[in-house]
């Protein structure tokens, strides 16, 4: 029973698309990808895009399944939509914090330069 796919059962049952973010680090983890979720019932394609590290698999499925079945092969895997709602989340955090930090005062240049000269020396030889 644990191999059973949940599906909506009803008279409009359609195929949907589901993005995941997956890394890809070669050719092979494509090719371990498509196998994975070639034992699925209901999924018509699998396209696995290397440089966007994108899968996009359509089909009639339950796109947790489809997710776990994933992440079995890679760790990292996730849905694409929460990946960029995760990046717009850390980008409006970063700027907040910018914002609510103190500016620092600029280092003076003459501190920097005795410095330098300290290490001029070195690096020479």
């Amino acid at each position: 029973m644990a191999d059973w796919q949940i599906v909506p059962a009803g008279k409009h049952v359609e195929a949907q698309y589901v993005e995941m973010k997956v890394p890809l680090y070669s050719y092979g983890c494509e090719k371990k990808i498509k196998k994975a979720l070639s034992h699925f019932r209901g999924i018509h394609s699998v396209n696995v895009d290397y440089h966007l590290q994108k899968v996009t698999v359509w089909g009639i499925c339950n796109k947790y399944d489809v997710l776990a079945t994933i992440r079995k092969k890679r760790r990292e895997a996730r849905f694409w939509d929460q990946m960029e709602t995760e990046v717009k989340s850390k980008v409006a955090e970063e700027e907040a914090d910018a914002e609510k930090a103190p500016r620092r005062a600029t280092i003076s240049m003459r501190k920097f330069r005795k410095s330098w000269k300290k290490l001029l020396p070195l690096v020479l030889y």
